[in-house]
């Protein structure tokens, strides 16, 4: 498929098989990740693989009760890591590029998932402190997103866009 069959291919989806993951697809879905771009190719983010029932359970009671973060077979958590960019950008390191740096390797996920006949779905809303205690609390880093991962049980329904005339404007 080429990249723009694949963007049209991807979709949100909330529904899961009850289907393991390979752990050779988990690693081509990383290895997607690790080419994205960063701020001054400094990747200041980490992405927590959490497979554990238990520890899905806690990302979804974190996500204000999204069940679906416990069907899916992966969680994949991406969270900043400001000290990285810190190190070369000071102040808008910390701000914004591993902001930005978590959510495009997070993007690139979601894409890797769908060429590989997977689907997922961005999670924004959970409580950050939950969340960093259920990855251990690690020092330093911010959840920026999470991204449930396996094969979907169905099609959603398919949402409509804005115009181009409406996003876009030239000058």
């Amino acid at each position: 498929m080429n990249f723009f069959e694949l963007v049209k291919a991807r979709h949100s989806i909330r529904s899961f098989q009850e289907k393991s993951l390979d752990a050779a697809l988990i690693e081509q879905i990383i290895t997607a990740v690790n080419q994205a771009p960063s701020a001054g190719n400094l990747q200041a983010y980490e992405i927590y693989v959490i497979q554990d029932l238990q520890r899905r359970a806690a990302l979804a009671a974190a996500a204000m009760d999204q069940d679906f973060l416990i069907q899916a077979p992966v969680v994949l958590v991406f969270c900043a890591h400001p000290a990285r960019s810190e190190s070369r950008y000071g102040e808008r390191g910390i701000k914004l590029y591993s902001i930005q740096d978590a959510t495009i390797a997070c993007a690139y996920a979601m894409l890797a998932a769908t060429a590989l006949g997977l689907s997922s779905v961005w999670v924004g809303a959970y409580d950050d402190q939950e969340v960093w205690k259920v990855l251990g609390e690690p020092r330093g880093l911010t959840p920026v997103a999470m991204l449930p991962v396996g094969y979907a049980k169905g099609m959603p329904r398919i949402t409509s866009r804005r115009q181009l005339s409406d996003i876009a404007h030239y000058g």
